[in-house]
């Protein structure tokens, strides 16, 4: 950090100011910040330049400081276990510290006037290493960037003092990342006894945070928590398309032990506890290695929803580059390989890369003989000979197997109860057969793409004969693992991942937009707006790459001639439209028909907007900033940054309207990098390229005109 001072001279009183200056900002250059792990005496330090986390070692081992570097804030403000574990139905603390008697802050030294729990796991040892990655991702399609995070690793082990729990060793592990205000945390626990133990629940983090808000009364429910830390974890899933209600782990409490609080009750949310609220609730079996969540820690330094996206979506960049993997393909329903055939070769003439064959299509993953795993080997031949990705979609929920291999109950004691009423259960013989036909399927036929529908949210089971798990208790977990499991063996063959839910930490490359599917049943007219609204809103939080959207070519869920665009030649504009929409976004859309094209005119069109895409793909998967909303009324828009590139900008402007507008539109340009001057052309076009000066909030002002129901687009370097 640089620092300024500022020195006030009068003849009562000098006052010294320090005024912090934000250095380079990382999220427009992070190349400074690489993690380092130091260690000097007792103390050890986690710091990469843009988040600090401190430990000693003592009576056990504590976190005493957890700091965000770019804007000085102090997160920590008690000592906590740095882990909770119930095993045997009996809690214990992992590291940590007792006795502390204000816990509104950490004063320097406190942590050595404190001791260590009578029944906690005490540190035993710890070592530092490199950070490794947590998937052997192979990529097999075109990806924005395809670099392995890298960055330092500490891994505390603990043990317990008593032979009860001899043999049971805990490990705490620290991920620094390298570029990212990030502190990945996990802990891993080996039963190496010869006894099983039953373990109920693994909270890996347990922070005393500072308080958002000062209120005298009120419930935690009506106060705000921290927002200088944003968490994330692998264990997420709503059907929402959004992790932050699909989150299952963030526990938001009260600390009763904090009396120094503003609130008369002690009612302040300021106890952050990361575990899954119905799992693991295993038996750890003699030599079981259990693993929890894994805890992604991003500190953040604004309270403005654009930077916080951009943020998070630096993250995922980080931690799951196989998220930034997009193909172009096209959703197929088919009934014959003949159509199959058909569809990879409108793809190489248009240049598309993959066909999904879609849901009501005749592909079948669970049909194991020899004839059927035969012809698919020889369709996705004949795609790889032409340099076309085969994927397709398979069912696995909203279905009923039978009495013996469905979800049960726990209310009822009988088949039902799951999130679409009945689901089979992934632990049961048939759940578990469905995955290795799925692994055979694609080892077999080499297939590139698996859509999968289901399972869905955590469905619980209550059976206590299926093979895959014990019980009610430990029956989330259990069939969990096995779903995530199917996911990295995918990911780590090349297989991309189109998944229902919140899986993209395990594997998973792609979830819906966000949308309401009876809206493509509505006049196309209102679909282009509607989509528009879709990209906005779900692309704040993830990248266009993370997202797929939809079109229907044929008629779906209604019978409204207005809302279909078969035949494609009688209603090229609205295909175009909705085409340039999706792509202008860099988000792909399930282009679901038994089509691409059905005349030359209709090819062209289709090959020229996939040529503009190629042609800019890499800033139109670039980092998004929202410009305005579609609503109908006015202009919306959006633009791509990248402040590593030659060409930092590119923006997409539409005008629903039906007269020609002309605006004058603020271009914000913070993001490029660009701090003085731009040249900006319209539509590339260097004979329209006109130099700005940007203003003090580093943007330009563009005078622009737009036809009526049409979409311009620009260039920035």
């Amino acid at each position: 950090m640089n620092f300024k001072k500022i020195v006030f001279v009068s003849c009562l009183v000098t006052l010294q100011l320090t005024v912090v200056v934000r250095a380079q900002d990382w999220l427009i250059d992070a190349s400074p910040y690489k993690a380092n792990i130091t260690q000097k005496g007792t103390a050890i330090e986690l710091n990469n330049g843009l988040v600090r986390r401190r430990f000693t070692i003592g009576a056990n081992f504590a976190c005493t400081d957890y700091t965000n570097l770019a804007n000085q804030q102090q997160l920590l403000r008690a000592i906590k276990p740095e882990a909770r574990i119930v095993f045997d139905g009996q809690l214990y603390n992992v590291g940590g510290l007792v006795g502390q008697k204000e816990n509104g802050y950490i004063l320097p030294g406190l942590a050595d006037t404190l001791k260590a729990g009578a029944n906690d796991f005490k540190y035993v040892s710890h070592k530092i290493g490199s950070l490794q990655p947590f998937l052997k991702w192979k990529n097999k399609s075109w990806a924005h960037h395809s670099a392995a995070p890298t960055g330092k690793e500490l891994i505390v082990t603990y043990a317990h003092p008593t032979q009860k729990l001899n043999g049971i060793i805990v490990e705490v592990h620290y991920e620094l990342y390298d570029h990212l205000p990030l502190i990945v945390k996990w802990v891993s626990i080996l039963n190496s006894s010869a006894t099983p133990h039953a373990l109920d629940r693994v909270v890996n983090e347990v922070l005393g945070l500072v308080e958002e808000e000062s209120a005298v009364v009120g419930s935690p429910e009506e106060m705000k928590k921290q927002h200088g830390i944003y968490v994330e974890t692998n264990y997420a899933f709503n059907n929402a398309m959004r992790y932050d209600i699909s989150d299952q782990t963030t526990h938001w409490k009260t600390d009763s032990v904090y009396t120094s609080q503003v609130n008369y009750n002690y009612q302040t949310p300021c106890l952050l506890e990361i575990y899954p609220e119905k799992a693991p609730g295993i038996d750890l079996q003699p030599n079981e290695l259990f693993k929890s969540v894994r805890t992604h820690e991003l500190l953040m330094d604004s309270y403005d929803r654009q930077r916080r996206g951009l943020m998070i979506r630096k993250m995922y960049t980080a931690v799951a580059p196989w998220t930034a993997q997009n193909p172009i393909f096209m959703h197929l329903v088919s009934k014959n390989d003949t159509e199959v055939k058909t569809a990879i070769d409108q793809c190489v003439a248009t240049g598309y890369e993959a066909v999904i064959l879609s849901f009501g299509s005749h592909l079948n993953m669970e049909d194991t003989t020899q004839k059927n795993i035969q012809r698919w080997k020889e369709l996705t031949d004949y795609a790889h000979a032409r340099g076309i990705m085969l994927g397709g979609y398979s069912l696995f929920s909203s279905r009923r197997i039978s009495d013996a291999d469905d979800v049960v109950d726990i209310k009822t004691g009988k088949p039902g109860g799951a999130f679409f009423g009945n689901a089979p259960c992934f632990g049961s013989k048939w759940g578990l057969a469905y995955r290795e036909k799925i692994k055979n399927f694609f080892d077999k036929t080499g297939f590139d793409i698996w859509e999968n529908d289901g399972p869905y949210p955590g469905d619980v089971c209550a059976s206590t004969t299926h093979p895959g798990h014990k019980d009610f208790n430990d029956s989330q977990w259990r069939q969990m693992e096995i779903q995530k499991e199917l996911y990295r063996w995918l990911n780590e063959r090349g297989v991309y991942i189109n998944a229902p839910d919140w899986y993209f930490l395990d594997g998973t490359h792609k979830i819906a937009i966000g949308y309401r599917e009876v809206n493509f049943s509505l006049p196309r007219e209102q679909q282009r707006i509607l989509n528009r609204q879709n990209i906005h809103d779900g692309t704040i939080e993830k990248t266009g790459s993370m997202s797929w959207g939809f079109v229907p070519l044929t008629n779906y869920q209604g019978t409204d001639p207005r809302a279909v665009l078969e035949p494609l030649s009688e209603h090229l504009a609205d295909y175009e439209q909705l085409m340039i929409q999706y792509y202008g976004a860099g988000v792909q859309a399930c282009y679901r028909g038994p089509r691409l094209y059905d005349t030359e005119i209709t090819r062209q069109m289709v090959a020229r907007t996939i040529n503009w895409y190629k042609k800019y793909r890499s800033i139109l998967n670039a980092d998004m900033i929202q410009l305005r909303r579609a609503d109908g009324r006015d202009w919306d828009g959006l633009i791509h940054v990248d402040p590593s590139s030659k060409q930092k900008a590119l923006g997409m402007l539409y005008n629903p309207t039906k007269e020609k507008i002309t605006r004058t539109i603020p271009v914000p340009l913070y993001y490029t990098g660009l701090t003085t001057n731009a040249t900006l052309a319209i539509k590339d076009d260097m004979t329209t390229a006109k130099k700005y000066t940007l203003n003090r909030n580093h943007e330009l002002m563009l005078t622009v005109t737009i036809d009526p129901e049409s979409y311009t687009w620009f260039t920035i370097q």
